[in-house]
C-alpha cells in the first residue's frame, strides 16, 4: 500500500517517532492512523523494556510546594546522560510527577507508577518517554513532607541538588528569608544528620573508636584521650549535624542560633546520583556499541 509523505509527517508529529518507523507503522496498519499510533506504542514499549537495565546516574531533582506552601516534595529522576536531563519533555515529565505526588497520598515509587496521567499510568507514560528519547529513565526516589508553619524549597546547580525545609513559626518575610538561607546552607554543606540527637549510639561508638586509634597513633597518652574525645566529638557534631553546623553566612553562629524563634523541623537534601554506580565506558566503545545496535 502506498503511504503519502503527508500522512507519514502527520504520524511523526503526533508521536515524535522517526520517519522510517512511522512509514513502516502505516504500512503495517494499512494507513490507519490510530492503529499506527498503537503499533508504535507497542513497538516503543518493547524498546523501552530493553533499555531498562542501563545504569542511570545522571538526571535532575525536581521540587514543588502546595498552594498554601505547607507541603512540599522532592523527586529525583535519573537518566543515562546529562544531555537527556536537559530535554524539555524529560523536564515536563518531572514537573507533572511532582504535581501528582502533591495531589495524591503516595508512599512509594510503586504507588506513584500506578497513578494515571493523561489517561495512562505513570509507568506506561515513562516507558513511552524512554522509547521516544532513546535512553533509560528511572523514577528513583521522592519525599513529601508538611510543616505547620511553611515549607521552603531550593534547587541548586540547575537541578543537581534539591532541598526541602519545613519550619514552625510565623509566615513572614523574615522567617521566609531564614528558611531559604537554611535551605541554601543545607545544599552547600551537605549535613549527614539533622540534629545532634539523631546520631545513633552505634555511630558515636564507631567515631570514637576511629578517633581513639588516631590519637594513639599520634602518641597521645591513654589517660588524656577521653578528655580529647569530648572536644573531637563536639567538632564532629559541628561538621555533620545541620542544626549544630556553623552557619555558612556567619560562622560565628550555628544554624540553630540563626533560626532563632523559628523552629526548623526538617531539612531533606537530594543530590542527583548519590550512591549510584557511575557508568564508565570509553568513547570508542560507546560509538562501537551504537553502530552494532
Amino acid at each position: 500500500m502506498s503511504i503519502s509523505a503527508k500522512t507519514v509527517m502527520e504520524l511523526r508529529k503526533k508521536t515524535g517517532v522517526g520517519m522510517m518507523d512511522c512509514k513502516k507503522a502505516l504500512q503495517e496498519t494499512n494507513g490507519d492512523m490510530e492503529a499506527a499510533i498503537n503499533y508504535l506504542r507497542e513497538k516503543g514499549i518493547s524498546k523501552a523494556e530493553k533499555k531498562e537495565g542501563r545504569i542511570t546516574s545522571e538526571g535532575l531533582v525536581f521540587a514543588k510546594s502546595s498552594e498554601d506552601e505547607k507541603t512540599g516534595c522532592l523527586l529525583e529522576i535519573n537518566s543515562e546522560t546529562d544531555f537527556v536531563a536537559k530535554n524539555e519533555e524529560f523536564q515536563n515529565f518531572g514537573k507533572k510527577m511532582t504535581e501528582l505526588i502533591l495531589d495524591n497520598n503516595v508512599k512509594s515509587i510503586a504507588e506513584l507508577n500506578n497513578l494515571k496521567i493523561d489517561g495512562k499510568s505513570v509507568q506506561e507514560t515513562l516507558k513511552e518517554l524512554i522509547a521516544k528519547i532513546g535512553e533509560n529513565i528511572s523514577l528513583r526516589r521522592f519525599i513529601k513532607a508538611e510543616a505547620p508553619g511553611f515549607v521552603s524549597i531550593y534547587i541548586h546547580m540547575g537541578g543537581k541538588i534539591g532541598v526541602l525545609v519545613g519550619v514552625e513559626g510565623e509566615d513572614n518575610p523574615e522567617n521566609r528569608e531564614k528558611a531559604n538561607d537554611i535551605a541554601m546552607h543545607t545544599a552547600a554543606m551537605a549535613p549527614v544528620y539533622f540534629d545532634q540527637s539523631d546520631v545513633t549510639e552505634e555511630d558515636i561508638k564507631k567515631e570514637k573508636e576511629i578517633m581513639r586509634k588516631q590519637l594513639l597513633e599520634e602518641g597521645k597518652p591513654e589517660k588524656i584521650i577521653d578528655k580529647i574525645l569530648i572536644g573531637k566529638m563536639r567538632k564532629f557534631y559541628e561538621e555533620n549535624c545541620l542544626l549544630q553546623q556553623k552557619f555558612v553566612k556567619d560562622d560565628k553562629i550555628t544554624v540553630l542560633q540563626y533560626a532563632g524563634d523559628m523552629k526548623v523541623l526538617f531539612a531533606h537534601r537530594f543530590k542527583v546520583g548519590e550512591g549510584l554506580e557511575k557508568k564508565e565506558e570509553d568513547f570508542a566503545a560507546e560509538v562501537a556499541a551504537q553502530i552494532k545496535s
